[in-house]
């Protein structure tokens, strides 16, 4: 029997091996210009979505592009048809995330948004370049579709560690585009240890 240990070393290697393996190519450059288009240009938003665990990526890269100067929201794909979608407008952007690039949901959520704001684009992050969501894609970025390290092959493991990946490529790549600086991050975020770094409070711990 594997030690936790083994386990650790096991699992280091493959997540490490797959981010490594990510396709890297210039539909970043293109998602990063679609944001900036329509968040800050035409001061749309950002809106994310994803289904189960991939959700919950989705989530945490909205509120991590929120806290960098880039406003978006999370719109969960079942409540959107049960009233949510009305947090959308003309010139927001849209960032959704299925592993399987085959989440009825999220495909559906594109029929949806479509048939209120036809010209809303779509960058999709997907381990299924030639999944149905791919095909409805303006912009589709790849994981890789590494295998995922759980043993029976099916739990969201290294599948979410290649979306959160990607999720920071493109948070990163906005907030170089857009200049944002220090200063910019303390007026978004006032509290805890963050807050004071970006202020410059060296007495904080």
């Amino acid at each position: 029997m594997s030690t936790a240990t083994d386990i650790m070393r096991r699992i280091l290697d493959a997540e490490s091996r797959a981010i490594a393996a990510i396709p890297v190519s210039d539909a970043y450059e293109r998602a990063v210009d679609l944001i900036i288009e329509h968040v800050h240009r035409r001061h749309g938003k950002l809106v994310t979505s994803g289904m189960g665990k991939a959700g919950q990526i989705a989530l945490n890269i909205a509120t991590t592009f929120s806290s960098t100067g880039t406003p978006a929201v999370n719109l969960h794909p079942a409540e959107a048809q049960h009233g949510d979608l009305g947090v959308l407008q003309p010139d927001d952007v849209m960032l959704l995330i299925s592993n399987s690039g085959k989440t009825r949901e999220i495909v559906e959520l594109v029929s949806l948004v479509r048939g209120l704001f036809p010209g809303i684009p779509f960058i999709v992050i997907t381990g299924n370049p030639d999944s149905p969501l791919a095909e409805l894609a303006t912009v589709t970025l790849p994981t890789g579709g590494a295998p995922e390290v759980c043993p029976l092959g099916l739990t969201p493991t290294t599948s979410t560690t290649a979306m959160t990946v990607i999720g920071d490529v493109l948070v990163v790549s906005t907030m170089e585009r857009i200049g944002f600086t220090a200063a910019d991050y303390a007026r978004r975020h006032h509290g805890g240890y963050l807050g004071g770094a970006a202020r410059g409070d060296n007495h904080i711990k």
